[in-house]
This record gives structure tokens, C-alpha cells and sequence, in this order.
């Protein structure tokens, strides 16, 4: 049977379809929206079951092998913290019961909720993130397009002239549909040195074994891991205003741990093209929360004086950045007892 540009390859929820003819220019719009209020109506999505914590014996001045973290964010993003991982779940642990509600307002690659996703170390997740294209992904990924993403992937032929055309329409057209979007940011994330998606970032030359552009392309692992998050898009929801609302709207909550990963004050400006944040007003809305929060940062003496004047607790971390190099970076929290010594 032939198959048009709008045919998805996943089935419908709401059961059978009708054909309509709409304007191409508005035609991926509108399956978009479709998409978003069929999702919302799927109470029958196989739920991944949880996954058993690898044990760790964590120690705050040696890094954690990430090799043995399961990786299952489609980003390879700079500051990310697969690292940290460990020390998440050794928090939510040893929390009086487990919170009904995980929160992520930077969201970033993930890795983190969808841990708590995966493990349910929580009842439900929310995420947010303001980066347009990441913001993409996440939503096209949660909103059920998942498996059109997977197969976009498998079906593109990595080459510097097909990538540059993809970046290319990517840059210049405000009215790509979000799923295009969402694709052309992964294609972004694995072919710009260091996965960075600030404007003026490079495309990787050498790159690992000389492969260059195909350095970090795996399209099967990706499909993958996104397949698999849709197996769970049932635990998370993302939020989608600002970071600091949705931190406003689960201040309250008694139940619910937030986490706190913002763009660091150093290192952001470079990273990411949404940097720049009011790190005084996170500290206070982190204040306000009831439930518990644990912040990461990088260490510098600016947010020890932030957390000294709201009384929070620091502790450094040891970790290796994206060159291997041993570093540290600071813990935030009302009480960090939980941590080794």
C-alpha cells in the first residue's frame, strides 16, 4: 500500500481514521495537534517495567564511572549528568517515602528524569526546558511522534551536504513543524563539537577514530533509546512555560522533590543560546519550596554566598568532564546528610 508524507507508523488510539485534504503548508501543524490530543487520550500505552539500581559506592572525591550508568537520553549534552545519576538516586532514597512527584524545570538531555521515569523513584515526572530545539524533542518524543522521530533517524543518510541542509532549514525557517524541528536538533546535538547547540558552534572535523560527522551519529542506539521513552511517556509530562514557573507551581507540594540543574554561571554563555538566568531569584524561589531540592553548580565562590545566605547546605563533588579531566562541582540542599563523607 502506498503510503503519503503524513503517514505515521504507529496506529491511532482514538481508533479509525478519515482522510481529509488541508493545506500543505499547515498540513504537519495540524498532525501535530492531532497527535498531541490522541496521546492524551491513550490510557492502554504498554508501560515499560522498572529497572533494578546498579549498586554504587559513592565517593565525593572520585568521579563516578558513567560507563556503568544506563544511558537513555538521545542527547549527548554538554553538562550533562549522567554522573550524577547515582547520587539522585541515593537522594530520592533516602527521602521518608518516595515523592509523588519528580521535578525538572531544566531539563537539559534528561538523564535524570528519565531515570526517575524508568526506576519510578517517583509517581510522576515534570519536565521543562526553554531551548527551542531540545524543548522540540521532548515534546514531540512525549507527545506521541516518538516512533516518527525513531524512524526519521534510521531513514536519514548522514552526509556533510544532507546535514548542512538539514541545519541550514533548521536556522531559516521559523515554521518547521515541531517534529522537523525536534529532528534537526538531534541532528545538531551529534554533528556540532561537543554537542553544543549555541549559535557559532562547529561542525566535528576529526572527531573519534577519524570519522568525523559520523563521530557520534549511532542512529540505531537513538531510535532506540527514544522508542524506549515512549514506552514510558505515561510517568512524564512536560511543562510547557518557564522553568521557574513550573519550580512556582510545585513549591508548595510537600510530596514533590525538585531538581534543580540550571545553566551554569561560568560555562553557559558558551553551552547554550539560553544562558542567562537570575540565579538570586532561583536561590529564593528554591526557598520557597516545601518539599525537598537538591541544586548542582558549578563551583565557584558566587553561589556558596547564595546558598550561606539562604542557610543551604554545600557539598563538592568530584566528577570528569567531557575531557576526561577531574573536577569538582557543588551539591545545594537543605540537608545533605544523605551524601558520603
Amino acid at each position: 500500500m502506498a503510503r503519503s508524507v503524513t503517514t505515521y507508523s504507529a496506529k491511532w488510539n482514538l481508533g479509525e481514521t478519515k482522510v481529509i485534504r488541508v493545506p500543505a503548508v499547515i498540513a504537519d501543524q495540524i498532525l501535530d495537534y492531532a497527535r498531541a490530543i490522541d496521546s492524551a487520550a491513550d490510557s492502554t500505552a504498554k508501560v515499560a517495567e522498572p529497572v533494578k539500581s546498579p549498586d554504587f559506592v559513592l565517593e565525593r572525591d572520585k568521579p563516578v564511572n558513567v560507563a556503568k550508568v544506563p544511558l537513555r537520553s538521545p542527547f549527548r549534552y554538554p553538562g550533562g549528568k549522567t554522573w550524577l545519576v547515582p547520587y539522585v538516586r541515593k537522594w530520592l532514597a533516602s527521602l521518608p517515602t518516595l515523592p509523588s512527584y519528580f521535578v525538572e524545570p531544566f531539563a537539559g538531555g534528561g538523564i535524570v528524569s528519565l531515570t526517575v521515569a524508568f526506576e519510578e523513584y517517583a509517581e510522576h515526572t515534570f519536565i521543562a526546558e526553554t531551548e527551542p530545539g531540545v524543548r522540540a524533542v521532548w515534546m514531540t518524543i512525549l507527545s506521541g511522534q516518538a516512533e516518527w522521530l525513531a524512524d526519521r533517524i534510521l531513514s536519514f543518510e548522514l552526509t556533510e551536504d544532507n546535514v548542512r541542509k538539514i541545519l541550514d532549514r533548521d536556522s531559516n525557517q521559523d515554521k518547521a513543524s515541531l517534529r522537523e524541528k525536534a529532528f534537526a536538533t538531534i541532528v545538531r546535538n551529534r554533528v556540532q563539537r561537543g554537542g553544543i547547540l549555541a549559535p557559532g558552534a562547529g561542525l566535528v572535523k576529526v572527531g573519534e577514530k577519524g570519522k568525523g560527522l559520523r563521530s557520534r551519529w549511532y542512529p540505531a542506539t537513538l531510535a532506540k533509546r527514544i522508542r524506549e521513552i515512549n514506552q514510558v511517556r505515561s510517568r512524564i509530562s512536560f511543562f510547557p512555560d518557564d522553568g521557574f514557573d513550573l519550580i512556582e507551581d510545585f513549591s508548595g507540594e510537600e510530596s514533590a522533590a525538585v531538581f534543580i540543574d540550571p545553566p551554569y554561571t561560568k560555562a553557559g554563555r558558551r553551552l547554550y543560546s539560553h544562558w542567562e538566568i537570575d540565579h538570586d531569584a532561583l536561590f529564593e524561589a528554591a526557598s520557597r519550596i516545601r518539599g525537598d531540592f537538591l541544586l548542582t553548580y558549578d563551583d565557584c565562590e558566587e553561589i556558596e554566598a547564595l546558598a550561606n545566605r539562604h542557610s543551604f547546605e554545600v557539598k563538592r563533588i568530584a566528577m570528569k568532564n567531557t575531557h576526561h579531566q577531574k573536577k569538582f562541582e557543588l551539591m545545594v540542599g537543605r540537608n545533605l546528610d544523605w551524601l558520603p563523607d
